[in-house]
């Protein structure tokens, strides 16, 4: 196996991505078990790539090494776990905080409050202990949350981001601001349309 910026570390990143995952589909099967609706869509994971690491600590002035990748920078492995509706995002967030093992590091409710371009995400940062070879190291994990409208919004956006000479950029990026909006008056109304046919 060829090792390359993460050398071994790999290892962890990809551990604790799995860690974390596992415990969320446990709680999936177990609300299955019991009848209840499951919270969520699917889940993806990924682990940032080197190009993409060495180009954000440089950007934020860091030296380009292993130790800062892994310590400074807290999202060298994340999970984006996408839900059916916006209330599953809070109760993921809640599931989450009730491990006694995992601390939050860092949170933003970007759905509350939207970024500027329509952006809306609720996003942690959490420190997850892992056993490896009986020795407890403490990993940096990113979690994403978010509805399934809200990412379709996301990859259309991220895909205007990197691609380059795009023509009507700005009439583009109110387009995407207009969607934004609507997209988060979908999601509370398709709450209310589930409550309603439960009720039924």
């Amino acid at each position: 196996m060829k090792l390359g910026f993460y050398k071994e570390s790999i290892l962890e990143l990809e551990a604790v991505i799995e860690e974390i995952t596992a415990r969320l589909e446990v709680i999936r099967k177990y609300r299955k078990i019991h009848n209840d609706r499951d919270p969520i869509e699917y889940i993806i994971s990924r682990i940032k790539s080197e190009e993409s690491m060495i180009e954000k600590l440089k950007r934020k002035g860091l030296e380009v090494n292993l130790e800062n990748a892994l310590t400074k920078i807290h999202d060298a492995a994340g999970i984006r776990i996408i839900c059916p509706f916006a209330d599953d995002v809070y109760d993921i967030v809640k599931m989450i905080k009730k491990y006694d093992d995992i601390k939050v590091i860092k949170e933003k409710d970007y759905i509350k409050n939207p970024k500027e371009n329509g952006y809306r995400s609720y996003h942690l940062i959490l420190k997850v202990p892992l056993n490896i070879a009986g020795v407890v190291h403490k990993i940096f994990l990113e979690v994403q949350i978010r509805t399934i409208a809200m990412d379709f919004w996301a990859s259309l956006e991220h895909q205007m981001k990197y691609k380059k000479n795009i023509q009507n950029q700005k009439m583009i990026v109110e387009e995407l601001k207009k969607c934004a909006e609507q997209i988060a008056t979908t999601d509370i109304n398709m709450i209310a349309i589930r409550n309603m046919i439960n009720k039924g």
